[in-house]
């Protein structure tokens, strides 16, 4: 008997980890996995109407092929949408890890005071969920309910309409910007903590200045951290929703489809064509995929050239 629980034990401990990551596994593949590969199956489909199309049986569903792919790389709704993005990335990518990055490098100054709390409230901002913080600053973007016109009003300056035009740009990358730093933020400076203080005080024997040590020392050492960053605001930058949609009651300005995850979502439950929203979301987690993981590769061949210089 004693024998036989030796030679079992060892398996037991060898199959533990697996038992661990059943209950993970079987979530992924039931809530994320699953979903994606019914919404690729409903891409390659679509409804097919005859006669006068009444009732369930004039209506069926059959093979479309790539006929919705096709529809979609066409459809300049979509591709509209795209260069709104497109614009709007480039305004919230460079802001927003720009702050992070500067604000990282201060917290990291021994001149600072109050660190943790100055973390925190820099961090709060990400807390608070996205609709929320779209409404609070659409209602802050209003001129009737907005404490920034009134001051503007008393001042006698102009009061420009930032939710109209290319101030709408700004408007929601001000939205993004404020509630991502944070996050970002908080990676760069995790990676600040882990560098060992003797490479700062080797440094500063050899007459680096505060600046100086930035600029040579913590930013090139903090750049994986920095690759991370980028490569998450992509992500969220190419899937921006609800900030648009939470503003579109107050603005004329954003339509149904003013980016690519809107015009996903109008076509989806706006229309009821579910087969091109499906054919779209497909393209655009594609583009997502392809945009994210180059960038990745090539932050990995330049790294790996300097390594070697």
């Amino acid at each position: 008997m004693t024998g036989t629980t030796a030679r079992r034990r060892p398996y037991g401990v060898k199959g533990a980890p697996y038992a661990f990551l059943l209950p993970a596994t079987v979530l992924f593949l039931l809530f994320f996995a699953l979903p994606i590969g019914y919404a690729v199956w409903l891409s390659f489909r679509k409804v097919e109407v005859s006669g006068l199309g009444l009732g369930s049986g004039a209506r069926k569903e059959v093979w479309a092929g790539l006929e919705n792919y096709t529809d979609a790389l066409t459809d300049s709704e979509l591709l509209d949408g795209a260069l709104r993005v497109l614009g709007y990335g480039c305004i919230v990518v460079p802001v927003m890890l720009g702050l992070a990055l500067l604000f990282a490098l201060m917290l990291d100054s021994e001149k600072v005071r109050f660190t943790p709390v100055t973390r925190l409230a820099i961090f709060l901002p990400y807390a608070i969920p996205g609709v929320v913080a779209a409404l609070l600053w659409g209602f802050l973007y209003l001129p009737d309910v907005s404490p920034f016109y009134f001051v503007l009003d008393r001042l006698g300056l102009p009061q420009p309409d930032l939710l109209d035009g290319g101030p709408l740009y700004l408007a929601l990358s001000n939205i993004a910007v404020w509630g991502g730093t944070g996050f970002n933020m908080i990676v760069i400076y995790t990676s600040l903590q882990s560098i060992p203080a003797e490479v700062y005080e080797a440094a500063k024997l050899d007459g680096a200045t505060p600046l100086q040590i930035a600029l040579r020392i913590k930013i090139p050492m903090v750049a994986p951290s920095l690759v991370l960053t980028f490569f998450f605001s992509i992500i969220a930058t190419l899937q921006v929703f609800s900030e648009p949609t939470t503003l579109k009651p107050l603005t004329n300005s954003v339509s149904t489809t003013w980016s690519p995850l809107m015009k996903v979502y109008q076509d989806a439950f706006g229309k009821g064509d579910i087969h091109a929203a499906a054919a779209q979301a497909a393209i655009i987690a594609l583009a997502t995929l392809v945009l994210s993981f180059g960038f990745l590769r090539a932050a990995n061949r330049r790294s790996k050239q300097e390594a070697a210089r």
